[in-house]
């Protein structure tokens, strides 16, 4: 009897605190549960590489801008994993300020031993992250909010307004890229149909820095095969 007293005074306060975090490494947690692993986990950059100003801290994935350094084309700034992926279910969340701009890069081709030519436009797939809020569904191009860029744009603008979190989930299975955003399904395209048919199946996953101050949390990722 004493020792079941104590294995409950043991446990509680892991599952009260589960309760509160919703966290990955909770037991019987959903995403330990679905055979999700994290990519970020929470407290650094470890399994990532950028020559960017990204900051871990408290859970959350930030980026802080610098002085002089705008734009989407500083492509070293971005995020990168450390590790090639290919068929895969990537969920994340992040949270945008007003006008707020950065991009989810997937299949992105490795550059070799030469990481200064890496180009994840060129090389890779976007999906765009973009304060898309109060744009008609009938009006969103690919360039929206949960557009694959120079591919197709969402079917419904899922879009919170900004400071509010926002969940992605990416589904990437053989020739099938799929989208969900805030729980609808929004993309639902073949590789190999549109115009980036001629990027490769398996590669990194970045997150791309525009210069403006965001936050992410919450990156996990399922592998397929």
């Amino acid at each position: 009897m004493l020792n079941r007293l104590l294995l409950v005074l043991l446990v509680l306060p892991t599952l009260a605190a589960c309760s509160t975090s919703g966290g990955s490494d909770c037991p019987g947690s959903k995403s330990t549960a679905s055979g999700f692993v994290p990519l970020f986990n929470g407290k650094d950059l470890a399994g990532w590489k950028t020559e960017g100003n990204w900051v871990a801290e408290d859970g959350l994935l930030e980026i802080r801008p610098v002085k002089g350094k705008h734009g989407w084309k500083r492509y070293q700034d971005y995020l990168y994993t450390e590790k090639q992926y290919g068929n895969y279910v990537l969920s994340l969340e992040y949270r945008l300020p007003p006008k707020g701009n950065s991009g989810l890069h997937f299949r992105i081709a490795d550059p070799g031993d030469d990481w200064s030519k890496i180009d994840p436009v060129a090389q890779g797939i976007e999906c765009q992250i973009l304060d898309s809020l109060g744009k008609p569904d009938d009006k969103m191009s690919h360039h929206d909010h949960g557009g694959i860029i120079r591919t197709q744009p969402a079917s419904k603008n899922m879009s919170k307004p900004a400071g509010e979190w926002n969940k992605m989930v990416l589904t990437c299975d053989g020739q099938t890229i799929k989208v969900v955003l805030n729980g609808e399904g929004i993309i639902n395209i073949q590789q190999d149909q549109g115009a980036m048919k001629d990027r490769p199946l398996k590669g990194y996953i970045a997150l791309q820095d525009h210069g403006q101050q965001l936050w992410f949390r919450n990156i996990k990722i399922k592998e397929l095969d």
